[in-house]
């Protein structure tokens, strides 16, 4: 029964410790809060999270139509009018060639610093439209003057003038997309003839400011999009990967070469999709999950993202899930030496041990918001494996007890950092530690006579 009543005790004492390890995760989501509303407060002052589409060539137009009227003798007379349904022809291009440098920079809003940049592009595409000839010549259709359009997710990211050239000659751009509802600049070309092929050949060199994460939609039929930047840490998204991406300390090269065949971008305008952006829940951690996505209700698109690789907040969440573990083996150790060695430990002794392992991961948030994380990691244990190591030398009547319990920890924290440095292997070193953990138990209880201990009666000096 003693043994039996030690291990509910142990159990529920567990439990208790969750309470303080639930409230810091708790802290840590709201560490996180905060960072989403700093990024949101500086994309509403500059620019957010942007996307560049375009150009699009729409031509509108108005049917002309042959009614039956009644006149004022009651004789039905056929009468000729252009009050007919509005219709629109959207053309695409072509080609579509984006080159466009991306300037990083960060700002900064309390503690929380968020990646800014601007990106210097130049847009050239090429149309050969061809304007539908009039069905019936004697019912001509009313051509109006198209529109060549270039979507920007977020206008107040277009620094200074931008400047467009069709077939070689300046264009004056004005705001809005023209003929639907979205961000965006156009310009306004003379209204073509029926049946005639419109051949045009436009550039456009812009200064596009935004927030973490830029995509590009390819809407022609043949899209080459070329980016470099100095920023070292990108993460591609969207619906298509660069091919063979260049990225080192120095920054990165990426290109993208999208057809209209593998993309269903063409259609999706029609359809009346939006620009994409970046999900906001993902753009709300701003980390470097590489399972993070660029929002999929928008029009297909590539993408990037200027990422941290150690975002303090990811890295001390990820931290605090093991923080059960941490609780659980030290209270087994403590229940071993309890047991085997017939050394008391009062429950209270139990809780100020199982409160300062929590106390490490508010430690470690609090101190990564001021030093880089590495640095808050090893201050945080070692200021919490150094108070364990001098208490527990007295709670376990023994310095060399104390220091061996304190070794345990440290082994246990260069355990964990090494589980969040290496995320794309962390399932593998988890499980292997946890292997680890449970045969160096089972080595060191294989010759323990669990009757004897339940009976309450001292081991013998064999066991």
């Amino acid at each position: 029964m003693r043994l039996i009543s030690k291990l509910l005790f142990v159990f529920v004492m567990t439990i208790v410790i969750m309470i303080p390890l639930m409230l810091i995760r708790g802290t840590i989501s709201e560490r996180q809060y905060y960072r989403s509303q700093a990024i949101d407060n500086i994309a509403r002052s500059s620019a957010g999270a942007q996307a560049f589409s375009g150009p699009v060539l729409i031509v509108p137009y108005i049917e002309t139509i042959e009614v039956e009227e009644k006149n004022d003798k009651g004789e039905v007379v056929r009468k000729v009018k252009r009050d007919g349904e509005a219709g629109r022809w959207t053309f695409f291009p072509e080609r579509l060639d984006v080159q466009g440098k991306l300037a990083p920079n960060t700002r900064r809003l309390g503690l929380h610093e968020v990646r800014v940049y601007e990106l210097q592009a130049m847009a050239q595409a090429g149309f050969d439209a061809r304007i539908p000839a009039d069905e019936n010549p004697e019912l001509p259709r009313k051509i109006g003057r198209p529109w060549l359009s270039y979507g920007v997710a977020d206008v107040r990211g277009i620094a200074g003038t931008p400047q467009l050239r069709v077939d070689g000659r300046d264009a004056a751009l004005v705001e809005g997309f023209g003929s639907r509802e979205g961000g965006g600049v156009h310009v306004r070309l003379p209204a073509p003839a029926a049946g005639t092929q419109l051949k045009l050949g436009t550039r456009l060199d812009i200064k596009l400011a935004g927030t973490e994460s830029l995509a590009l939609v390819p809407l022609a039929r043949s899209n080459v999009f070329k980016l470099d930047s100095a920023w070292p840490h990108p993460r591609f998204g969207g619906d298509f990967l660069p091919r063979q991406p260049q990225v080192s300390s120095k920054g990165f090269q990426a290109q993208w070469e999208v057809s209209s065949l593998a993309s269903n971008a063409q259609a999706q305008f029609l359809a009346g999709r939006t620009l994409p952006a970046m999900d906001a829940a993902q753009r709300g951690r701003g980390d470097g999950d590489s399972n993070a996505a660029f929002d999929t209700s928008g029009i297909d698109a590539v993408g990037v993202a200027l990422v941290d690789p150690v975002n303090v907040y990811s890295q001390a969440d990820r931290a605090s899930k093991y923080g059960l573990l941490f609780v659980v083996l030290t209270f087994v150790g403590f229940f071993m030496f309890e047991l085997i060695k017939q050394l008391p430990i009062h429950p209270v002794q139990y809780g100020l041990v199982g409160l300062s392992l929590a106390i490490f991961f508010l430690l470690l948030v609090s101190l990564s918001e001021h030093i880089a994380f590495h640095w808050a990691y090893l201050v945080a244990s070692v200021a919490c494996i150094g108070l364990l190591g001098f208490y527990l030398s007295a709670v376990l009547r023994s310095v060399g007890r104390g220091l061996g319990f304190a070794v345990m920890l440290a082994t246990l924290y260069a355990a964990l950092y090494g589980l969040l440095v290496s995320e794309d292997n962390a399932l593998v070193l988890g499980s292997g530690l946890l292997f680890v953990i449970l045969a160096a138990i089972m080595v060191i209880t294989r010759k323990v006579d669990w009757y004897q201990l339940g009976s309450g009666r001292p081991l013998a000096a064999a066991a």
